[in-house]
């Protein structure tokens, strides 16, 4: 049996204030645009690898698709990830990396 006592519990106090104003979070955009990718092999592993990363709970960098700043709501996505990561990439909003060149290494 639980021992009840008349002692002030601050958990139990109904009070006070439970809602704590969460910061809102707003996805990482690059400062400058990535250039446009040319090659359709690299723009499409690039893209999938983003709508990975969306599939998994990252915000879309599409202005249209960012949280509202002062209320935190998030517009619907109505299209699929797919094609707003594509749309990202379009836009310069992903940071990619080539790897180096291994030919010239071996040459050498």
């Amino acid at each position: 049996m639980p021992d009840m006592n008349d002692e002030y519990d601050p958990l139990l106090d109904t009070d006070t204030e439970f809602a704590v104003p969460r910061p809102i979070l707003m996805p990482r955009v690059p400062d400058e645009r990535m250039p446009e990718i040319t090659n359709r092999f690299l723009f499409v592993d690039v893209a999938a690898q983003r709508a990975k990363q969306l599939r998994r709970g990252a915000l879309p960098r599409l202005e249209r698709l960012r949280p509202n700043p002062e209320t935190g709501e998030r517009p619907d996505v109505k299209s699929r990830l797919e094609r707003v990561a594509m749309d990202e990439v379009g836009e310069g909003l992903v940071v990619y990396e080539l790897p180096e060149d291994r030919s010239s290494e071996e040459t050498s």
